[in-house]
Protein backbone atom coordinates (compact mmCIF):
# COMPACT_ATOMS: atom_id res chain seq x y z
CA UNK A 1 0.00 0.00 0.00
CA UNK A 2 2.83 2.24 0.79
CA UNK A 3 4.03 1.71 -3.05
CA UNK A 4 0.92 2.42 -4.39
CA UNK A 5 0.28 5.45 -1.87
CA UNK A 6 3.74 7.07 -2.95
CA UNK A 7 2.58 6.56 -6.74
CA UNK A 8 -0.14 8.21 -6.27
CA UNK A 9 1.34 11.39 -4.43
CA UNK A 10 1.44 13.55 -6.54
CA UNK A 11 -2.44 13.54 -8.01
CA UNK A 12 -4.28 16.27 -6.73
CA UNK A 13 -7.40 15.71 -8.80
CA UNK A 14 -9.06 12.49 -9.53
CA UNK A 15 -12.01 12.31 -12.12
CA UNK A 16 -14.40 9.86 -13.17
CA UNK A 17 -16.76 11.43 -15.99
CA UNK A 18 -20.13 9.45 -17.13
CA UNK A 19 -20.12 11.03 -20.61
CA UNK A 20 -17.62 11.72 -23.47
CA UNK A 21 -18.01 15.09 -23.99
CA UNK A 22 -17.27 15.62 -19.88
CA UNK A 23 -13.98 13.52 -20.45
CA UNK A 24 -12.85 15.38 -23.42
CA UNK A 25 -13.44 18.76 -21.55
CA UNK A 26 -10.96 17.30 -18.65
CA UNK A 27 -8.38 16.57 -21.21
CA UNK A 28 -8.77 19.96 -22.77
CA UNK A 29 -7.66 21.91 -19.44
CA UNK A 30 -4.23 20.00 -19.63
CA UNK A 31 -2.46 18.07 -16.54
CA UNK A 32 -4.16 14.64 -16.98
CA UNK A 33 -3.32 11.23 -16.49
CA UNK A 34 -5.79 8.99 -18.82
CA UNK A 35 -6.38 5.51 -16.46
CA UNK A 36 -8.36 2.97 -18.80
CA UNK A 37 -7.54 -0.82 -17.53
CA UNK A 38 -4.24 0.30 -15.55
CA UNK A 39 -1.95 -2.69 -16.27
CA UNK A 40 0.32 -1.02 -17.88
CA UNK A 41 -0.10 3.00 -16.39
CA UNK A 42 0.40 1.97 -12.94
CA UNK A 43 3.37 -0.88 -13.13
CA UNK A 44 5.25 1.76 -15.18
CA UNK A 45 4.31 4.36 -12.76
CA UNK A 46 5.43 2.38 -10.19
CA UNK A 47 8.78 1.67 -12.27
CA UNK A 48 9.52 5.51 -12.43
CA UNK A 49 9.37 5.35 -15.96
CA UNK A 50 5.66 7.05 -16.36
CA UNK A 51 5.09 10.57 -14.13
CA UNK A 52 1.25 10.91 -12.90
CA UNK A 53 -0.21 14.22 -14.07
CA UNK A 54 -1.67 16.15 -11.48
CA UNK A 55 -5.19 15.05 -12.78
CA UNK A 56 -5.84 11.62 -13.15
CA UNK A 57 -9.48 10.75 -15.11
CA UNK A 58 -10.67 7.35 -15.34
CA UNK A 59 -12.49 6.27 -18.46
CA UNK A 60 -14.16 3.17 -17.44
CA UNK A 61 -17.73 4.84 -17.27
CA UNK A 62 -17.82 5.74 -20.64
CA UNK A 63 -20.44 4.30 -22.45
CA UNK A 64 -19.26 5.46 -25.70
CA UNK A 65 -16.36 4.15 -25.79
CA UNK A 66 -17.84 -0.06 -25.30
CA UNK A 67 -19.02 -2.41 -27.69
CA UNK A 68 -17.80 -4.49 -30.61
CA UNK A 69 -20.26 -4.01 -33.98
CA UNK A 70 -20.55 -3.40 -37.56
CA UNK A 71 -20.79 -0.07 -38.57
CA UNK A 72 -20.05 1.73 -42.13
CA UNK A 73 -18.51 -1.18 -43.89
CA UNK A 74 -16.32 -2.52 -40.83
CA UNK A 75 -15.99 -3.43 -37.80
CA UNK A 76 -15.54 -0.69 -34.68
CA UNK A 77 -14.08 -1.69 -31.57
CA UNK A 78 -14.68 0.97 -28.48
CA UNK A 79 -11.69 1.64 -27.04
CA UNK A 80 -12.27 0.40 -23.59
CA UNK A 81 -13.32 -3.19 -24.97
CA UNK A 82 -10.95 -5.71 -22.94
CA UNK A 83 -8.74 -8.41 -24.18
CA UNK A 84 -11.55 -10.89 -22.85
CA UNK A 85 -14.35 -8.90 -24.87
CA UNK A 86 -12.07 -9.58 -28.04
CA UNK A 87 -11.55 -13.16 -27.75
CA UNK A 88 -14.99 -14.11 -26.68
CA UNK A 89 -16.62 -11.74 -29.22
CA UNK A 90 -18.34 -14.39 -32.43
CA UNK A 91 -18.05 -11.17 -34.58
CA UNK A 92 -14.62 -11.10 -33.85
CA UNK A 93 -13.51 -14.37 -34.21
CA UNK A 94 -15.06 -14.92 -37.64
CA UNK A 95 -14.31 -11.90 -39.63
CA UNK A 96 -10.96 -10.40 -37.49
CA UNK A 97 -9.66 -14.18 -37.04
CA UNK A 98 -5.95 -12.31 -36.80
CA UNK A 99 -6.95 -10.15 -33.98
CA UNK A 100 -8.98 -13.22 -31.82
CA UNK A 101 -5.86 -15.28 -32.20
CA UNK A 102 -3.47 -12.70 -31.04
CA UNK A 103 -6.27 -12.30 -28.00
CA UNK A 104 -6.01 -15.72 -27.02
CA UNK A 105 -2.26 -15.38 -26.72
CA UNK A 106 -2.19 -11.85 -24.82
CA UNK A 107 -1.17 -12.72 -21.37
CA UNK A 108 -2.98 -14.14 -18.15
CA UNK A 109 -6.48 -14.33 -17.59
CA UNK A 110 -6.26 -11.50 -14.81
CA UNK A 111 -4.65 -9.42 -17.18
CA UNK A 112 -7.11 -10.08 -20.15
CA UNK A 113 -10.27 -9.51 -18.13
CA UNK A 114 -8.81 -6.01 -17.53
CA UNK A 115 -6.72 -4.55 -20.36
CA UNK A 116 -8.45 -2.77 -22.98
CA UNK A 117 -7.48 -2.47 -26.89
CA UNK A 118 -7.29 1.27 -26.47
CA UNK A 119 -4.59 1.29 -24.00
CA UNK A 120 -2.58 -1.21 -25.45
CA UNK A 121 -2.66 0.77 -28.41
CA UNK A 122 -1.85 4.19 -26.61
CA UNK A 123 0.84 2.12 -24.66
CA UNK A 124 2.34 1.92 -28.17
CA UNK A 125 4.54 -0.86 -27.41
CA UNK A 126 6.58 -2.12 -30.55
CA UNK A 127 5.85 -5.25 -29.04
CA UNK A 128 1.52 -4.71 -28.33
CA UNK A 129 0.20 -7.94 -28.90
CA UNK A 130 -3.09 -6.44 -30.65
CA UNK A 131 -1.06 -3.64 -32.38
CA UNK A 132 0.61 -6.61 -35.19
CA UNK A 133 -2.66 -7.73 -36.51
CA UNK A 134 -4.53 -4.99 -36.41
CA UNK A 135 -1.95 -2.97 -38.22
CA UNK A 136 -2.22 -6.16 -40.75
CA UNK A 137 -6.01 -5.64 -40.82
CA UNK A 138 -5.83 -2.23 -42.01
CA UNK A 139 -7.12 -0.32 -38.97
CA UNK A 140 -7.56 3.34 -37.83
CA UNK A 141 -7.69 4.66 -34.62
CA UNK A 142 -10.57 7.56 -33.92
CA UNK A 143 -9.50 10.08 -31.83
CA UNK A 144 -11.54 12.34 -30.09
CA UNK A 145 -11.10 16.24 -28.76
CA UNK A 146 -13.30 19.28 -28.03
CA UNK A 147 -12.72 20.46 -31.16
CA UNK A 148 -13.54 17.17 -33.41
CA UNK A 149 -12.93 13.82 -33.94
CA UNK A 150 -10.30 12.41 -36.66
CA UNK A 151 -9.14 9.02 -37.85
CA UNK A 152 -5.47 8.12 -37.93
CA UNK A 153 -4.29 5.02 -39.87
CA UNK A 154 -2.38 2.58 -37.31
CA UNK A 155 0.71 3.35 -39.73
CA UNK A 156 0.82 6.65 -38.95
CA UNK A 157 0.18 6.26 -35.11
CA UNK A 158 2.97 5.00 -33.80
CA UNK A 159 5.94 7.23 -33.57
CA UNK A 160 8.47 5.63 -31.47
CA UNK A 161 8.65 3.29 -28.17
CA UNK A 162 6.01 4.33 -26.51
CA UNK A 163 4.94 7.17 -28.34
CA UNK A 164 1.87 8.08 -30.77
CA UNK A 165 0.49 11.10 -32.65
CA UNK A 166 -2.32 10.80 -30.37
CA UNK A 167 -2.20 14.67 -28.49
CA UNK A 168 -2.61 15.19 -24.80
CA UNK A 169 -5.94 16.89 -25.33
CA UNK A 170 -7.24 13.87 -27.38
CA UNK A 171 -8.67 10.58 -26.28
CA UNK A 172 -8.61 6.94 -27.95
CA UNK A 173 -12.66 6.30 -28.63
CA UNK A 174 -12.74 3.61 -31.05
CA UNK A 175 -10.49 1.23 -33.31
CA UNK A 176 -12.13 0.85 -36.70
CA UNK A 177 -11.32 -2.11 -38.54
CA UNK A 178 -12.49 -2.54 -42.58
CA UNK A 179 -13.64 -6.18 -42.92
CA UNK A 180 -11.29 -8.17 -44.76
CA UNK A 181 -12.62 -9.64 -48.14
CA UNK A 182 -13.74 -13.14 -48.88
CA UNK A 183 -11.48 -15.73 -48.79
CA UNK A 184 -9.26 -13.62 -46.82
CA UNK A 185 -7.26 -15.95 -44.79
CA UNK A 186 -4.83 -15.28 -41.40
CA UNK A 187 -2.33 -15.90 -39.22
CA UNK A 188 -0.66 -14.66 -35.92
CA UNK A 189 2.67 -15.82 -34.73
CA UNK A 190 4.52 -14.88 -30.99
CA UNK A 191 7.59 -15.89 -29.68
CA UNK A 192 8.79 -15.35 -26.14
CA UNK A 193 10.06 -17.58 -23.56
CA UNK A 194 6.34 -18.24 -22.44
CA UNK A 195 4.13 -16.66 -25.86
CA UNK A 196 1.33 -16.08 -23.56
CA UNK A 197 2.69 -14.79 -20.65
CA UNK A 198 5.78 -12.72 -22.05
CA UNK A 199 6.54 -9.39 -23.89
CA UNK A 200 7.14 -10.74 -27.55
CA UNK A 201 10.68 -11.16 -28.81
CA UNK A 202 9.33 -10.86 -31.74
CA UNK A 203 5.39 -11.65 -33.33
CA UNK A 204 4.06 -11.59 -37.20
CA UNK A 205 0.74 -11.00 -38.64
CA UNK A 206 0.35 -12.19 -41.80
CA UNK A 207 -2.90 -12.05 -44.07
CA UNK A 208 -3.77 -12.31 -47.60
CA UNK A 209 -6.92 -13.11 -49.50
CA UNK A 210 -6.64 -16.31 -51.86
CA UNK A 211 -7.57 -16.30 -55.41
CA UNK A 212 -6.85 -19.93 -56.50
CA UNK A 213 -3.52 -20.75 -55.54
CA UNK A 214 -2.81 -17.11 -56.04
CA UNK A 215 -2.20 -15.15 -52.70
CA UNK A 216 -3.57 -11.01 -53.19
CA UNK A 217 -3.79 -7.95 -50.77
CA UNK A 218 -0.70 -9.25 -49.12
CA UNK A 219 -0.13 -8.14 -45.28
CA UNK A 220 2.66 -8.30 -43.11
CA UNK A 221 3.16 -6.96 -40.11
CA UNK A 222 5.49 -7.16 -37.49
CA UNK A 223 6.39 -6.36 -33.49
CA UNK A 224 9.35 -6.54 -31.24
CA UNK A 225 11.91 -6.07 -34.45
CA UNK A 226 11.99 -1.96 -35.08
CA UNK A 227 10.88 0.98 -33.33
CA UNK A 228 7.38 0.85 -33.76
CA UNK A 229 4.91 -2.18 -35.07
CA UNK A 230 5.68 -2.37 -38.91
CA UNK A 231 4.60 -3.46 -42.21
CA UNK A 232 6.88 -5.70 -44.34
CA UNK A 233 6.54 -4.17 -47.69
CA UNK A 234 9.26 -5.14 -48.85
CA UNK A 235 8.51 -9.17 -48.25
CA UNK A 236 4.69 -7.99 -49.32
CA UNK A 237 5.82 -7.15 -52.56
CA UNK A 238 7.70 -10.56 -53.30
CA UNK A 239 4.12 -12.46 -52.45
CA UNK A 240 1.84 -10.29 -54.06
CA UNK A 241 0.29 -11.64 -56.75
CA UNK A 242 2.25 -15.31 -56.81
CA UNK A 243 1.54 -18.51 -55.42
CA UNK A 244 2.82 -19.46 -52.08
CA UNK A 245 5.28 -22.00 -53.38
CA UNK A 246 8.86 -22.69 -51.47
CA UNK A 247 10.65 -20.61 -53.86
CA UNK A 248 8.31 -17.18 -53.27
CA UNK A 249 8.27 -18.20 -49.10
CA UNK A 250 11.90 -18.40 -49.25
CA UNK A 251 11.75 -15.24 -50.99
CA UNK A 252 9.61 -13.02 -49.00
CA UNK A 253 11.42 -14.57 -45.92
CA UNK A 254 14.50 -13.01 -47.33
CA UNK A 255 13.27 -9.59 -48.37
CA UNK A 256 11.65 -9.52 -44.92
CA UNK A 257 15.08 -9.10 -43.60
CA UNK A 258 15.79 -5.65 -44.96
CA UNK A 259 12.20 -4.65 -43.93
CA UNK A 260 12.84 -4.88 -40.09
CA UNK A 261 15.75 -3.60 -37.83
CA UNK A 262 15.75 -5.11 -34.69
CA UNK A 263 17.67 -4.36 -31.57
CA UNK A 264 19.86 -6.77 -29.07
CA UNK A 265 18.05 -6.51 -25.51
CA UNK A 266 17.82 -8.66 -22.52
CA UNK A 267 14.82 -10.67 -24.44
CA UNK A 268 16.78 -11.20 -27.65
CA UNK A 269 20.24 -10.02 -29.79
CA UNK A 270 19.47 -8.97 -33.30
CA UNK A 271 20.56 -11.95 -34.65
CA UNK A 272 18.11 -14.14 -32.64
CA UNK A 273 15.37 -12.12 -33.91
CA UNK A 274 16.36 -11.91 -37.36
CA UNK A 275 15.98 -16.00 -37.63
CA UNK A 276 12.64 -16.13 -35.93
CA UNK A 277 11.77 -13.32 -38.46
CA UNK A 278 12.90 -15.51 -41.51
CA UNK A 279 11.77 -18.67 -39.94
CA UNK A 280 8.52 -17.43 -38.51
CA UNK A 281 7.53 -15.86 -41.44
CA UNK A 282 8.31 -19.07 -43.60
CA UNK A 283 5.98 -21.17 -41.40
CA UNK A 284 3.33 -18.66 -41.31
CA UNK A 285 2.93 -17.91 -45.35
CA UNK A 286 2.86 -21.26 -45.76
CA UNK A 287 0.18 -22.36 -43.38
CA UNK A 288 -1.68 -18.81 -45.09
CA UNK A 289 -1.19 -20.54 -48.57
CA UNK A 290 -3.16 -23.82 -47.59
CA UNK A 291 -6.02 -22.73 -45.45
Amino acid sequence: MAEVAAVLDGIARYVVPRTLDEALGVLAAGGVSILAGGTDLMPQARAGRVRLQPVLINIRRLPELTGIERAGGGIRIGALVTITALRDSALVRERLHLLWQACDHFASDQIRNVATVGGNLCNASPAGDTLIPLLALGASAVLAATGGTRRVPLGEFFTGPGRSCRRPEELLVAVEVPEPPAGFAGVFCKHGTRPALDISTISLAVGARRDGTVLRDVRIACGAVAPTPIRALQAEAVVEGRAADAATIAAAAQAALADIHPISDVRASDWYRREMVRNLLQRALSHVGQL
